[in-house]
């Protein structure tokens, strides 16, 4: 079988470095190191003002991740798909939530029981990953976990859209009810 690219393939000689950026100008600006991230603990607020147990973090590397996040200046700018780490204390929740637009990748870092919780049409499934274990969650089924853990979990959350559309929430889930301040974060 044949592997036909979702991509147009790139060849060297197509690449065109950006006016006014030399190669390596380009290249740093690809570059997103640790000690110039910060966690923001506003992106997702609003819903933890609701309840403290959907009090989580993310700290951007490429593009803005699906938290609703208009723009990170200090982010790599994203072509084809986000990543992100995000920091879920003990006890705290991701709610159920849908992206319709792009499959959303988990990686373990840190954390030794984290349930995930996949509702589609009805039927659920569930399953808790630990340390180095990863999750892929294909688009248009509700997907939310819970650190059953008693230590922070750390994950790496890749989506597969370079500017996912917001997420939404099941309809009688208490999130959906709560208004979404512009920009995602800080109410």
């Amino acid at each position: 079988m044949e592997h036909k690219p979702i991509y147009p393939e790139i060849r060297p000689e197509s690449v065109v470095v950006p006016k006014g950026k030399t190669l390596a100008s380009w290249l740093d600006s690809r570059i997103a190191r640790y000690e110039t991230r910060a966690l923001d603990w506003d992106a997702l607020k609003f819903q933890a003002d609701h309840d403290p147990k959907y009090r989580r973090a993310q700290m951007r590397y490429v593009g803005t991740g699906g938290t609703g996040v208009e723009g990170d200046d200090n982010a790599v700018p994203a072509e084809h798909f986000t990543f992100s780490t995000m920091v879920l204390p003990a006890g705290c929740e991701g709610p159920l939530h849908l992206h319709t637009d792009a499959e959303e990748v988990f990686f373990v870092l840190r954390g030794n029981k984290l349930r995930f919780i996949i509702e589609h049409q009805g039927e659920r499934f569930e399953t808790v990953l630990k340390e180095r274990d990863l999750f892929s969650v294909p688009p248009g089924v509700y997907r939310g976990l819970v650190n059953e853990g008693v230590e922070e979990a750390l994950m790496c959350v890749i989506i597969g859209n370079a500017k996912p559309v917001t997420p939404t929430y099941p309809p009688d889930h208490p999130v959906a009810k709560i208004k979404r301040p512009k920009n995602g974060g800080a109410s």
